[in-house]
């Protein structure tokens, strides 16, 4: 199928290449080049920059179904990756309509240009309706994103690039956009006219597990009074214990948990064992799952928005809250030691977790994110006072 969204005489600039053989074409913005990934979608009307440079994002390009992007441009501090391995995290952008000049008193630079300096691929003119349609119908598939300013595209290598890329499941993305070293966090919330607060050095000590994780995870966790230091993915247990944690944050991140489960679980576990004080977020929640034997499965469509209702057990609250995920827990695989905490309640899946026979917590959700917009912000106090209680009884 070839679909030609460009009236013009002009050649259209970019193209959006399906596995099964769809071809739109559109105008380019950002960087040139072609990009594979899997495409999905992004039902947030804000937050286009947190989106775009969110680790989690890595081997994915993101649709966004709010047709203005880019009108507000970028700043200097709505970046979210937090080490810079993790620079290029979604591989393109797909619009509905080309970015206006920027109109915010926070902008520094325009979209494309921003998009370019990080190697972003994105492609304007689209109708994303459609391609949201697909999806939903669908499940997610593989793409090819290409930019090029003549014009010119060899259209079927594209799509044999689609259809050869393989895939997300089975694929440890962790490692590729973690941190190589340990680093120390101090940024706390930002705040207008003051910028970013500095935290508590006297505070409860959160190690930080990088999967990927979001920059404002740990401004939120220093920001609920924590002193908070970052390791590499792959740090053995005896790695993490050196910096005598008070609790540990089982990050974010991309990729298949199963696949990065496979040297993330013994880790998890011996902690576990060791009663550390643990939170996971994400690809946290769904290892901490996975470590204490349940399963986990990859959804067709995911959840990426920032628009998500999700029901707390125990208050009883909804909570509206951002979600970026493509694999989730299988409920019904957890064990007896493992109590449920949060439903999705789009569709039913699991969102939360609490272990009965260890200080461990996780939810599915990014609770550092303001949909809400501070709906979720108390899990990172209630994991403060776990630590500090664990500390005063140990």
């Amino acid at each position: 199928m070839r679909l030609c969204q460009d009236s013009s005489s002009t050649p259209a600039t970019a193209r959006l290449i399906l596995a099964d053989g769809t071809v739109l074409h559109g105008e380019g913005l950002g960087a040139t080049g072609a990009a594979v990934g899997e495409l999905c979608f992004n039902t947030a009307m804000t937050g286009y920059q947190e989106i775009l440079t969110d680790p989690s994002y890595a081997g994915q390009i993101v649709t966004f179904t709010f047709p203005h992007i880019g009108n507000t441009g970028v700043n200097d501090e709505d970046v979210e990756n937090a080490s810079t391995s993790s620079s290029a995290a979604a591989r393109g952008a797909v619009l509905r309509a080309t970015a206006t000049s920027p109109s915010n008193h926070r902008a520094r630079l325009d979209l494309s240009a921003w998009m370019r300096r990080r190697g972003i691929i994105g492609v304007t003119g689209v109708d994303t309706r459609m391609l949201t349609a697909r999806i939903r119908e669908e499940g997610v598939m593989s793409a090819v994103v290409a930019h090029n300013a003549a014009g010119s595209f060899d259209e079927e290598a594209l799509i044999r690039k689609a259809q050869d890329w393989p895939g997300l499941l089975g694929r440890d993305l962790a490692k590729g956009v973690a941190t190589p070293s340990a680093f120390s966090a101090t940024e706390s919330d930002w705040r207008l006219a003051e910028g970013f607060g500095t935290g508590d050095p006297n505070g409860p000590h959160a190690v930080v597990i990088d999967y990927g994780v979001k920059r404002n995870i740990l401004r939120r966790l220093v920001g609920a009074g924590c002193r908070v230091s970052v390791v590499p993915a792959a740090a053995s247990f005896d790695e993490i214990m050196a910096h005598e944690p008070d609790g540990v944050v089982l990050g974010n991140g991309p990729g298949d948990p199963a696949a990065t489960a496979e040297y993330a679980v013994p880790v998890i576990r011996k902690l576990l064992e060791a009663k550390v004080p643990l939170f996971g977020i994400c690809l946290g929640h769904q290892l901490l799952a996975l470590a204490v034997g349940a399963r986990t499965m990859k959804m067709p469509q995911g959840h990426h928005g920032a628009n998500h209702p999700v029901r707390d057990h125990a208050t009883g609250k909804v909570e509206i809250v951002s979600m970026n995920h493509g694999f989730a827990v299988d409920e019904a695989s957890l064990p007896d030691t493992v109590e449920a905490t949060h439903t999705s309640l789009f569709d039913g899946t699991n969102a939360g977790l609490r272990l009965k026979n260890a200080p461990a917590v996780s939810v599915q959700h990014h609770p550092e994110a303001s949909p809400g917009p501070q709906d979720s912000f108390a899990v990172f106090e209630r994991f403060v006072e776990t630590m500090r209680r664990e500390k005063a009884a140990a």
